[in-house]
């Protein structure tokens, strides 16, 4: 992958340029996960995720998620029909997952970028819970019948494969009309399991 390409999809992952109508709370049950309150960049890039990975056990495959794509999405839109915050928590990837698992091998957390661990992490769940509280806004509550879906980039990451820029397709309620919009961020897939890398969207 060239390093353009790299910069592009590095954008696409931590939901930068998505447009912010505004900034409201995550839904009760999604609170942010622990994040820095300072990140010193000039830590070596091992050093950092020796820090970050601090109290925690080696894992190499994710819990929960769902067993296929297709059950991922299902499960994500259930899961704002009945406005289960329980539910969408074991859909996307975990603090540990994302040191164990997703980081290790993206390439922004690899020479020559080095993306200090905290800082990506924070930018995930950051973009992440403004996602899912845009979705709990507009769609929470209301029956969302899935039209269909599609994924525009793939790419894979050591062990990972991720699916980006996906674009979904709905009815909502009674509606005749079928609405689509990229109602989260990449999928990780690792070992037959399915997650959420962020609920980051464009609604």
């Amino acid at each position: 992958m060239r390093p353009a390409q790299i910069a592009v999809w590095g954008a696409l992952l931590l939901g930068i340029g998505c447009k912010e109508r505004s900034q409201p709370r995550p839904p009760d049950g999604l609170a942010a996960q622990a994040v820095p309150t300072h990140v010193d960049s000039f830590v070596p890039r091992e050093v950092a995720l020796e820090r970050f990975r601090k109290g925690s056990s080696p894992i190499q495959t994710l819990a929960g998620g769902a067993p296929s794509r297709d059950a991922l999405v299902r499960g994500f839109l259930h899961a704002l029909e009945t406005r289960d915050t329980t539910a969408l928590r074991r859909l996307v990837v975990s603090r540990d997952e994302f040191a164990w698992i997703y980081y290790p091998t993206s390439p922004q957390g690899l020479p020559p970028y080095s993306l200090n661990p905290d800082l990506m992490w924070f930018m995930l769940v950051q973009q992440g819970n403004r996602g899912a509280s845009r979705a709990f806004r507009d769609l929470g509550g209301r029956q969302l019948d899935l039209a269909g879906y599609r994924c525009a980039e793939k790419v894979r990451e050591g062990a990972n494969t991720l699916w980006g820029n996906c674009l979904v397709r709905w009815r909502q309620e009674a509606q005749a009309d079928t609405m689509s919009a990229r109602l989260f961020g990449p999928i990780l897939e690792r070992g037959g399991r399915y997650k959420f890398l962020s609920y980051a969207n464009k609604l």
